[in-house]
């Protein structure tokens, strides 16, 4: 696969050329290091994480990819940070830019390990919601309006999008995927690397970096490979291949980076290790069969062990290879074929290993040449800085906000409606459950009482289980997806004192059978704001969102199901593509 370039490839490739030849060996190794940092104090240790200050890891360890963590409060504040962090970099004589990137920061999701707060960015639905919708435009024009207040403050490489399929329920991390379908995935994932990287790749450009190669979705029991316990991914319906679909689309697409997931296969034609240690799966499947020749970086935290001072969090995720030292599991990597170690700062090991005869020189130089040429690319060494007032208007540019609040609606899925509940009147009154004070200003009387309201509107998460040891794992909603009993009989007598609309936000295949037939309209969102949700409960807008996958009947369906397999739960209350519309009750299915 070519790149789609702006620029004339070969002017491309003499700059290039031309800096590597006048780069140390140590500059070259920084630029295969892609380290996290916070938005703040540029001279500050990480409290979080035992590294040195961003102008250290610049100036010292020569690093110049970043991964953001945490947010400024508007965008001339992030923008101004930016700046200063390439002036830093600027001072190194060859001034090589730095390239900053992001997890998600358009949508609801807060968890540092998978998406970040919108804050000053518009805030779309997540892409849960965008499936939902199932438009190929509207993706494209969420990515287009992200890629633009990402350019505006300096963020040129999205850590997304993610399109692993959600073929096992129970995973922590579907919120973040576009479903269980893989056509699906596969449309919408072309449209969104268009939207980010633009027609061709250059300096109006923010470079994707796909993920999970290649999928993440079928893991054992829905545990997250983060943890020793969920490293395991596992294929009970040979069903593999199916989960490289979307993988296909993307590389069709021209996506400019990809990042293999941390799961270990078993029982396939691979090697039982971390996907981004195994040479079968990066050079023979990724680049030899697939044709990919972009940028590879791992997930975060392969090589560094440091379980003693940071828990969980910081335990190197070596799936079958703990046994090797962290020489050797960055030998394995470099042999696999990645070009960056993501999450890692220890740019001093690899040159060590460079000099002392473990890794030629050229293997670096063939990594560092693929980063310079993207960096290139996106104009980063023509303009490294960014306009602060431009920043200032594009975070704070209406039009954009309003296409996030009216995608949240547009995605709102009405899975049951008896007797035409849904939309509600105006004026009536209304028990209310997780909507804040003053919600209901204009479209309804609160009341205390069920008994005494015409209808009650009850807000209700995904269920989940922590598993109770305090660490980040309880940061993951994983474990069981049925409402507990004691909150089911609740519900239940609510619903029957009073005619009942339950909203519940799907992050994951809530089991929601209990409620069936018990309340009088369900409805799912995938986020939304609370007076964007009255809108469409109270009719000033439609619902026209259609379940991204199945929503099974209970956790024995789960558990039996196959993991890797799409739509394999036994007797689902209700399938992929479920939606009802306000007009005449029509189904949409």
């Amino acid at each position: 696969m070519s790149h789609p370039y702006q620029d004339d490839q070969l002017a491309v490739d003499r700059r290039v050329d031309d800096l590597l030849d006048r780069m140390a060996l140590e500059d070259k190794v920084g630029m295969l290091f892609h380290m996290l940092v916070f938005a703040g104090d540029l001279d500050a240790e990480e409290p979080m994480f035992p590294v040195e200050s961003p102008r250290q890891m610049i100036t010292e360890a020569g690093l110049r990819h970043f991964n953001i963590l945490g947010s400024t409060p508007d965008g001339r504040s992030f923008a101004a940070w930016h700046n200063e962090l390439q002036r830093i970099a600027a001072t190194h004589p060859l001034a090589i830019p730095v390239t900053l990137s992001t997890d998600p920061r358009n949508h609801f999701t807060d968890n540092p390990m998978m998406s970040m707060m919108a804050g000053a960015f518009s805030q779309w639905p997540e892409p849960l919601g965008l499936a939902a919708i199932g438009s190929e435009d509207l993706v494209r024009e969420f990515a287009d309006v992200a890629r633009q207040e990402y350019v505006a403050v300096g963020i040129r490489v999205a850590l997304h999008p993610q399109i692993d399929l959600a073929t096992e329920p129970r995973w922590a991390r579907i919120s973040a995927t576009f479903g269980e379908d893989a056509e699906l995935t596969s449309r919408l994932v072309a449209a969104y690397i268009e939207g980010f990287q633009t027609a061709s790749l250059g300096p109006d450009s923010v470079a994707t970096m796909t993920k999970h190669f290649p999928g993440g979705g079928p893991q054992l029991d829905g545990d997250d490979p983060h943890f020793p316990w969920g490293r395991e991914q596992v294929y009970p319906g040979n069903n593999f291949d199916y989960h490289l679909e979307p993988f296909r689309a993307a590389i069709r697409a021209g996506t400019s980076q990809m990042m293999p997931y941390y799961g270990m296969p078993i029982g396939t034609e691979h090697e039982e290790v971390g996907f981004s240690f195994s040479r079968s799966i990066i050079t023979d499947l990724l680049r030899d069969e697939l044709g990919f020749d972009g940028i590879v970086c791992t997930d975060w935290g392969l090589i560094t062990d440091k379980a003693a001072e940071m828990g969980d969090l910081g335990r190197a995720k070596a799936w079958g290879v703990e046994h090797l030292d962290e020489d050797e599991r960055m030998l394995k990597l470099l042999d696999a074929g990645i070009d960056q170690f993501g999450g890692e700062h220890c740019s001093d090991r690899l040159v060590r290993l460079v000099r002392s005869g473990r890794v030629a020189e050229s293997r670096v130089d063939e990594s560092a040449r693929r980063l310079l040429r993207e960096k290139f690319v996106l104009g980063l060494f023509d303009q490294p800085f960014v306009d602060e007032d431009h920043a200032a208007i594009v975070l704070e540019r209406s039009s954009h906000h309003a296409a996030g609040r009216r995608a949240q609606q547009r995605s709102v899925t009405l899975l049951v409606n008896e007797s035409s509940t849904l939309p509600i009147t105006s004026g009536i009154a209304v028990y209310a459950e997780g909507f804040a004070d003053g919600t209901f200003a204009g479209y309804a009387t609160v009341v205390e009482d069920p008994a005494v309201a015409d209808v009650a509107l009850i807000r209700l998460g995904t269920p989940w289980v922590p598993r109770g040891d305090g660490g980040i794992a309880d940061m993951f909603h994983g474990g069981s997806l049925e409402f507990p009993p004691d909150e089911v009989e609740r519900l239940l007598k609510i619903c029957a004192a009073v005619p009942t609309v339950i909203d519940v936000y799907l992050e994951r295949p809530a089991i929601i059978e209990p409620l069936v037939g018990a309340a009088a309209a369900i409805v799912a969102n995938y986020g939304i704001d609370e007076r964007a949700l009255l809108e469409v409960l109270f009719g000033e807008v439609e619902p026209e969102g259609n379940l991204p996958f199945d929503l099974p009947r209970s956790m024995d369906a789960v558990a039996e199901s196959c993991s890797d397999v799409p739509y394999d739960t036994a007797d689902p209350v209700f399938r992929f593509g479920h939606g009802l519309r306000y007009e005449a009750g029509k189904d949409e299915t």
